[in-house]
């Protein structure tokens, strides 16, 4: 993924809709919210906690409260991110710039700000997940003393990751052939989707 350096260069790089973000942009920038770049979006936040942010796709471009779930919503502007999944942000989508309605946008802008500063954020669930080690890596594992080292120093998230992996496969041809790829990785200490988070 190209890593963007500057809120200017990615409005840039989403020309289709850079009036609108520089709009979206201008209204956040009359409150006190501070401007910066998280995950390649332009991200606003008070106290280093995260707000909102704003981005655009192919086929619209929005605002993201990232604890929308405590908006009032009197004008049902918003929608969960993704149903069942997601707990507390939630989007205000756009089509074009004539859909920004300034005096709404910045309301609800300053009610995420309030909520922000009283707290009311959704906290993320901590609870220790049993990590459940498929017969085929235990089989491995009387097998082979090293990669079960390995793998007991590798952290709780990537050792649940490892396992997941081989056990969500229904047929146990492509548990073998999963196991076979990742014992490589587990070895050199690596986590299953290590290659993908340096992008």
């Amino acid at each position: 993924m190209e890593k963007i350096g500057s809120i200017e260069e990615y409005i840039e790089k989403h020309e289709n809709y850079s009036e609108a973000l520089i709009e979206l942009r201008k209204i956040i920038n009359s409150t006190e919210l501070e401007e910066t770049i998280k995950w390649n979006i332009p991200t606003y936040t008070i106290n280093n906690k995260n707000v909102i942010g704003i981005g655009a796709f192919k086929h619209h471009f929005g605002i993201w409260f990232f604890n929308g779930v405590f908006l009032k919503d009197d004008e049902k502007l918003l929608r969960n991110a993704q149903d069942g999944k997601t707990k507390a942000m939630r989007q205000m989508i756009f089509k074009s710039i004539d859909d920004i309605n300034k005096n709404l946008v910045l309301k609800y802008v300053k009610e995420a700000i309030e909520n922000q500063k009283a707290g009311k954020v959704i906290k993320a669930d901590r609870t220790k997940k049993k990590t459940v080690i498929p017969t085929e890596l235990d089989t491995e594992f009387k097998k082979d003393s090293d990669l079960k080292k390995a793998f007991e120093g590798l952290s709780p998230y990537k050792q649940r990751e490892y396992c997941d992996h081989i056990s969500s496969a229904k047929r146990e041809a492509t548990k073998i052939s999963r196991l076979e790829k990742i014992k490589p990785m587990i070895l050199n200490g690596a986590g299953l989707h290590d290659k993908y988070k340096n992008c």
